[in-house]
């Protein structure tokens, strides 16, 4: 199966409507982003699939999920990674974490959770290196807290400034590539 395929795959498995709040699900077909409270959204869902095309995730993979907000994407990253692999989630906003934490233990893939992020440290450096880390947030440059949790190897994708980012790590070397302009809510 291609990477395209199984992101395809993952959507059907883990559909949207599970992780809006209910006033919200009438729309979970739109493609466009809906808000999930606390001044954040649920992304657009072909704007969630080119980033996961973008991020090769496969099975067994350990993922950083930055940003996790509804459980969504954390959701589908589970489902890519499955059983052998690791999603982490982190989110800023309490609320969230409470509700996205809710909606992925729906999906019954206890390889994946959502914590809370802590004040000021980007990611979860503490359970590095990541094979892949998705970040649904706006930097203004690329942070260097989420590049020195990448593996070698490894790929991130960040929206960087307007710009969709596909970043490999290669032994001390960085490659970026740009995919498209994109608008997500500030990381903080």
């Amino acid at each position: 199966m291609t990477p395209a395929d199984a992101v395809d795959v993952a959507f059907a498995a883990q559909p949207r409507e599970g992780f809006l709040p209910p006033q919200q699900r009438p729309h979970a077909a739109l493609d466009r982003p809906l808000p999930i409270g606390w001044g954040q959204t649920n992304s657009q869902p072909t704007t969630v699939a080119n980033m996961l095309r973008l991020l090769q995730v496969a099975p067994g993979m350990r993922v950083l999920d930055v940003g996790a907000g509804s459980g969504w994407t954390t959701a589908l990253l589970a489902h890519l990674v499955g059983p052998r692999g690791q999603v982490h989630g982190v989110e800023r906003v309490p609320e969230l974490v409470r509700f996205g934490a809710d909606n992925l233990a729906a999906t019954g893939q206890p390889w994946a959770r959502i914590v809370a992020a802590e004040p000021g440290v980007f990611g979860l450096p503490a359970l590095a290196p990541f094979d892949r880390i998705l970040v649904s947030a706006e930097a203004d440059a690329l942070p260097q807290g989420l590049l020195d949790q990448l593996a070698d190897g490894g790929l991130m994708v960040i929206p960087v400034g307007g710009t969709m980012q596909r970043v490999q790590r290669r032994g001390a070397d960085i490659d970026v590539s740009e995919h498209g302009e994109y608008r997500f809510v500030p990381l903080l």
